[in-house]
């Protein structure tokens, strides 16, 4: 089965460019340390570097970059169930979870320009991996509205077509435009503004604090 888009246009959330500027390095290095800042740095450094490279070099960069990161559960690393990170938090503690991955490479690539049509977070069930239908996050990257997406996932190395990955059925997906439910492909129905999950608004809030203040 394969995730369809049903695009309908919703408040844009966190289109505008990111800011790290010298006032937010400071911050991480008093918060988390200079190994922290030297994290958030190189990241600063790739979306700074790659924005005139085509989409399928700002998909394996962005890829690779994160998929370096250790995995942490929630649990060990926050001592709460379900946490999303921004991606500051995830590279200046050094780990995260699966959607702390997504999340970190969409907001990632849509700083480098990738338009969000193009992207959507998409929760899945991993059923290969124990546990079996184990509940798991990735990043879909439509070339086209009506293309079969590529996979960008933290568990393997390799961005591959979601016809390649059969492990993974896909349950919801959202971006910043919206939300929507996983449907037979030309059957996605649009359920709502992201803002529908509480999550990925507080998230988006603490992005916009971290960077903007």
């Amino acid at each position: 089965m394969i995730l369809a888009i049903a695009f309908i246009l919703i408040a844009p959330v966190l289109a505008e460019r990111i800011d790290l500027s010298d006032k937010v390095l400071a911050y991480v290095e008093k918060k988390y340390g200079l190994s922290a800042r030297t994290r958030v740095t190189d990241w600063k450094r790739l979306m700074e570097s790659n924005r005139n490279k085509p989409e399928a070099e700002k998909l394996e960069l962005v890829n690779q970059f994160f998929n370096q990161t250790t995995f942490v559960s929630d649990a060990d690393h926050w001592g709460k169930n379900d946490y999303w990170a921004t991606p500051i938090e995830m590279l200046a503690t050094s780990g995260g979870d699966c959607e702390d991955f997504a999340i970190s490479k969409y907001f990632t690539l849509v700083q480098l320009g990738v338009p969000i049509k193009k992207l959507q977070i998409t929760y899945v069930k991993a059923m290969n991996w124990n546990p079996i239908n184990q509940a798991h996050m990735v990043l879909a990257y439509y070339p086209t509205p009506d293309a079969i997406p590529e996979i960008l996932d933290n568990l393997i190395p390799e961005i591959k077509s979601a016809t390649l990955r059969k492990d993974l059925t896909p349950v919801y997906s959202f971006n910043g435009e919206g939300l929507w439910l996983a449907k037979e492909r030309g059957l996605g129905k649009n359920v709502g503004g992201s803002n529908r999950i509480k999550l990925w608004t507080d998230l988006s809030s603490r992005i916009r604090k971290e960077t903007n203040d």
